[in-house]
């Protein structure tokens, strides 16, 4: 069957009354939590996780799908209102939208971050439609040494690209795949890193893992930083809707951040940082109001919000059809899978064809619930910005712990989260990224499992892993990604400096 009526099946499902019902509070509760400063998607889907055991899966994927859309929006909010993005991809938002507000347009600010969104998910989730089973076919040629390489690549752009420094990066990654690979090896049966536990034989839950990197931890830092800090709140006036003049200055840069995001997001190096910083220096690059970047210039929000949704789809394109996650919150959403013992890749659109365009086809309605539900609510958003911060924290840890008790009704494991919380304090405190601890933590097993089965293959011969040109471009690639940035960031300073003296 092809992809249209493959998604005609899928919108069949999803108007089911109960996946509506999913979508909905998804969003709205994705909305809820990003206009809560400090608590991005990752973490309110590590909360959700344990809830999910009681859920059918393509119930619980539409529930985190939706509070992914709902929490890029909602931190839109926080990033236009108190100039707090909650996550890296808000931060090309708050350059001219904080201005903005400070001006008395919060209004438009707010009405062209949800409506960008909603163009770009379009955008996006029609690119995903038609781009993931071509991929998905592809990569059913794959074999062992191409896995290993994709999954190199994948460790070492999320590594490069996240944070400020590749040795911290690196430091996390290795801690997540310490993580791991505790338990027994799954040929020899042998115990690693146990440490004489019984407790540990079948590995640390990425559940808890997850929680405690994101929900303890993060709590941790946000308490510790309400000591320090102060946020400086802007009162919302005015109109919400945009004029003539405003509309005519956003609907190219809503297209443009959206083809942006997907192109990226579905890129091995993933993620909404990239494409929303790109997006704000096109639209710097293509306006006609250059002067007012940095200022309050509309378009510096209509292109990285575009970006920003629209990565999303991207991210779900490596995700659904090579099982590999791109970032944290892609990752949070594998370990969903897993739960219910789904491995993504390419034959999940054979093997759950329902479950997949059911969620594909989710993606277009929950777009359009988030324009129907957000705009006009945003004045109810933003009085959440009243809830006192010491006790959204505190409320996290708790239902963090609890959590995770519920799961396995295990005192070690709440001891292991806890332990995995500090950690992810420090890390935090420390400028460590997480994303690699995770991905580690998640897609360690897998790269070793591959690995050991070219070895096994070739008779313990690495030359394996130099005979397919697949496997050779893609760990070529991971070694420019890794070494490339380093690089660039000593050329271009000379670079500048000799233009400057050239043109003196």
């Amino acid at each position: 069957m092809d992809a249209f009526s493959e998604l005609a099946n899928g919108f069949a499902n999803a108007f089911q009354l109960q996946y509506l019902l999913f979508a909905a509070v998804g969003v709205t509760i994705g909305t809820l939590v990003g206009v809560l400063p400090g608590i991005g998607p990752a973490l309110a889907l590590s909360l959700l996780l344990p809830l999910t055991y009681g859920f059918d899966p393509t119930g619980a994927l539409i529930i985190f799908a939706g509070i992914y859309y709902g929490s890029l929006y909602g931190g839109a909010i926080t990033s236009i209102l108190l100039n707090t993005p909650g996550e890296a991809g808000s931060v090309a938002t708050a350059i001219d939208g904080y201005p903005m507000a400070k001006a008395g347009r919060a209004g438009p600010a707010l009405a062209t971050a949800v409506m960008g969104s909603f163009f770009a998910g379009i955008i996006s989730t029609l690119g995903l439609t038609f781009l993931a089973p071509v991929v998905a076919n592809l990569a059913k040629s794959f074999q062992a040494t191409d896995y290993f390489a994709l999954m190199v690549l994948a460790f070492v752009s999320v590594t490069a690209l996240v944070g400020t420094s590749i040795i911290r990066g690196m430091i996390s990654l290795f801690a997540g795949l310490f993580v791991g690979l505790i338990g027994l090896d799954f040929l020899t049966g042998q115990q690693r890193f146990t440490f004489g536990a019984p407790e540990l034989l079948g590995g640390v839950d990425i559940v808890v893992v997850v929680i405690g990197l994101f929900a303890i931890g993060e709590a941790l830092y946000g308490l510790a930083r309400l000591q320090v800090a102060k946020e400086e709140k802007v009162e919302f006036s005015g109109r919400i809707w945009l004029n003539k003049a405003e509309r005519k200055r956003v609907w190219k840069p809503w297209i443009r951040g959206g083809f942006l995001g997907f192109i990226f997001g579905s890129m091995p190096t993933g993620g909404s940082e990239v494409p929303t910083f790109l997006s704000y220096n096109l639209e710097k690059r293509l306006s006609k109001h250059k002067d007012e970047f940095g200022k309050g210039a509309i378009e510096g929000i209509a292109g990285p919000e575009a970006a920003n949704n629209a990565s999303f789809s991207g991210v779900l394109v490596p995700l659904l059809t090579l099982g590999i996650p791109t970032s944290a919150t892609a990752a949070i959403i594998l370990s969903a899978f897993q739960i219910y013992n789904i491995q993504p890749g390419p034959q999940l659109f054979e093997t759950s064809p329902d479950l997949v365009w059911t969620l594909i086809a989710s993606l277009f309605i929950g777009n359009i619930m988030l324009l129907v539900i957000n705009l006009p609510l945003v004045k109810v958003w933003i009085k959440i910005l009243e809830i006192p911060k010491e006790l959204l924290f505190s409320g996290i840890l708790v239902f963090g712990v609890l959590g995770v008790y519920s799961i396995s009704s295990s005192l070690i494991d709440v001891l292991i989260v806890c332990a995995i919380g500090i950690a992810g304090f420090f890390m935090r405190v420390y400028d460590f990224p997480v994303a690699p601890a995770i991905l580690g933590a998640i897609l360690g097993p897998m790269m070793e499992t591959q690995m050991r089965r070219a070895l096994s293959i070739s008779h313990g011969d690495f030359s394996v892993f130099a005979t397919r040109p697949l496997t050779v471009v893609l760990l070529l690639i991971a070694v420019a990604v890794l070494v490339l940035p380093s690089v660039l960031a000593k050329v271009l300073p000379k670079r500048s400096d000799a233009d400057k003296v050239g043109a003196e």
